[in-house]
């Protein structure tokens, strides 16, 4: 509410200042309207909180639930000469792996050139690469009056070359260099006609010609050939990935550290989910503090549908029929705790076991998937979180509402309280000015200041 300034000047009373007090103590009554809205958005934000741990305890669990992980397979390889790695369609075995050879790329090295600034030709010209598959023979345009490095920026610059060229300097001079872009015996250059080429100077030495090679392997005493350092199908479904020549053993077997990283991600996660639930329903009795959702019946709901599904049991599987059977039990406090070693041991006892477990037979069948039906519950447009969520908006816009119509009110009162004001001023103001005349009129009369024929 603006002030007015000439409210008062009647009747001399500071009936503008009144007014503002006045204002003041009516828009006290928007203050606990105030702090329920800023009590619901820090609900919001704290179930924003608890949405976000939820989701995140649900990302590891659906990995657990993917029943493709309990059949992953690793490789790893002894000794320096061959890498690994399985795919979906490996099979666990073991393999003796001896590399003879690696495969190279062929090279030619030209004749040599005394000087980089000699003009090698006098007009257009082609340089013919010539390759042992014949199918790679191409020709590349070198411009007339090129030098050694116009020779190579054009074979470069050419994608059909399938070379790669640059410039050697031996000690006595410069030669032309081109490598082939892949490895292989049938991939290599063999020759190029670059002395042909040449017709301003005179060339020394010869050319210089290295032969590509195959790689070449044997695996359990099956001789291997192939064109590249990467073998993708000499043992099904691994890749192998040739480093020096010598001795490795090859072991392919079930992936159990993927497995075991699963379930702490899905331990650690579901602690944070806990702690984070803890936190916002907590009561410090010593500072008198209260968590943002204590008491809140969404969280209680979400925390004891959680707690069944860990505590019941699996009717899959033969072995394991509860968390405990995996090194998993729940604290007091109601956090996870996991005995690594006795997943390890389940692990290496039976993976497809630990796999019905978790996973089942059919998408709900486990531990897994019981929890991710609950959790997509829990997290669904009409689930108890979301709806939690959807109140405490829905209250905000009630409250809203009500602010608007009380400030309203405040100002309609306020606007009645200055109207009356201005009422009083002017009737004080009137009253002042009959008292004033009254005076002056009272004081003129015969008698009034001592004057006038008296008897002494």
């Amino acid at each position: 509410m603006a002030s007015i300034s000439s409210l008062g000047i009647g009747s001399g009373l500071d009936l503008n200042g009144l007014l503002n007090q006045l204002n003041e103590a009516e828009r006290g009554k928007l203050e606990p309207i105030k702090q329920q809205i800023e009590t619901q958005q820090v609900k919001i934000s704290a179930y924003g909180e608890l949405k976000g741990a939820l989701s995140g305890f649900q990302s590891a669990n659906e990995t657990l639930n993917d029943a493709s992980l309990f059949q992953s397979l690793s490789a790893s390889a002894s000794g320096n000469a061959v890498q690994a790695a399985a795919g979906p369609e490996a099979s666990p075995g073991q393999y003796a792996i001896e590399v003879e050879q690696l495969a190279t790329a062929g090279s030619l090295a030209t004749q040599r050139v005394n000087d980089l600034d000699t003009v090698l030709n006098d007009a257009d010209a082609t340089l013919d690469l010539t390759f042992t598959d014949d199918s790679l023979d191409h020709g590349v345009a070198i411009a007339a009056d090129s030098t050694l490095e116009d020779v190579r920026d054009a074979i470069n610059a050419d994608s059909d070359a399938a070379v790669t060229a640059s410039i050697v300097n031996d000690g006595e001079g410069y030669r032309l260099a081109v490598m082939s872009q892949e490895t292989g015996e049938q991939a290599a250059v063999v020759d190029a006609n670059f002395a042909d080429l040449v017709t301003q100077t005179t060339l020394e030495d010869e050319a210089v010609l290295q032969d590509g090679q195959d790689a070449m392997l044997e695996v359990n005493g099956i001789a291997v050939s192939n064109a590249s350092n990467q073998l993708d199908d000499a043992i099904q479904g691994v890749t192998l990935s040739l480093q020096g020549t010598g001795n490795s053993t090859l072991t392919v077997e079930q992936d159990a550290e993927a497995v075991q990283q699963a379930v702490v991600d899905f331990v650690e996660t579901y602690n944070e989910l806990k702690e984070t639930a803890d936190k916002l329903t907590a009561y410090n009795g010593e500072d008198g503090q209260a968590g943002d959702l204590i008491g809140d019946s969404a969280v209680r709901s979400i925390e004891s549908r959680l707690r069944s599904d860990l505590a019941s049991v699996v009717s899959v599987g033969d072995e394991h029929t509860m968390l405990a059977d995996l090194g998993m039990t729940l604290r007091v406090d109601g956090t996870l705790e996991l005995d690594e070693v006795k997943l390890e041991t389940a692990l290496a006892e039976g993976p497809g076991e630990v796999g019905a477990f978790f996973a089942g037979e059919a998408a709900t069948d486990g531990m897994a998937g019981r929890l991710d039906t609950t959790l997509e519950q829990l997290l669904d447009t009409n689930g108890a979180l979301e709806g939690a969520i959807g109140g405490a908006e829905n209250r905000i816009d009630s409250l809203n509402d009500r602010y608007t119509r009380t400030e309203q009110s405040i100002d309609n009162t306020i606007a009645r309280y200055q109207k009356q004001f201005g009422q009083l001023d002017g009737m004080l103001a009137q009253m002042n000015q009959t008292s004033a005349y009254l005076s002056q009129q009272l004081s003129s009369l015969p008698g009034q200041n001592g004057e006038g024929g008296g008897m002494f």
